[in-house]
């Protein structure tokens, strides 16, 4: 089994940060598919208040509870503070869709102990690894 194979099976919690609520953007599309396919979905979005029926938080920090996945839709000079904030959440991964990369901020996050994947689509991968 590959390594996002591994992380998909034992992931239940993805925050999905930058999710639009417009179901044309593709945030919109890629978190209603993984929620159709059993993963809690969590909005963190300043600007929306309920995303796909579930409360949208501004920021990782305001989350309640665990998350296992951090899915960033958002573009890679954001990419820094949404690791340090997943850092301080104990999430288990940081997941940059595709077009979004960072090194440096990758690096940090593999050095405090997350998986990390980058310029990937997780519904993609998702669908490769069923």
């Amino acid at each position: 089994m590959s390594a996002i194979a591994e992380i998909l099976r034992g992931s239940h919690t993805i925050a999905v940060v930058g999710l639009s609520g417009k179901r044309f953007r593709p945030s919109y599309g890629v978190a209603e598919y993984m929620q159709r396919s059993g993963y809690r979905i969590i909005p963190v979005n300043p600007l929306e208040k309920q995303v796909l029926g579930e409360t949208a938080y501004p920021d990782l920090d305001s989350v309640p509870g665990p998350i296992d996945i951090v899915n960033i839709f958002r573009r890679s000079e954001y990419v820094p503070e949404i690791v340090e904030a997943a850092i301080r959440k104990g999430a288990k991964v940081v997941w940059m869709q595709e077009g979004v990369a960072h090194e440096e901020a990758a690096h940090r996050a593999l050095a405090a102990g997350l998986l990390v994947v980058m310029d990937r689509c997780i519904l993609k991968d998702h669908r490769r690894s069923q």
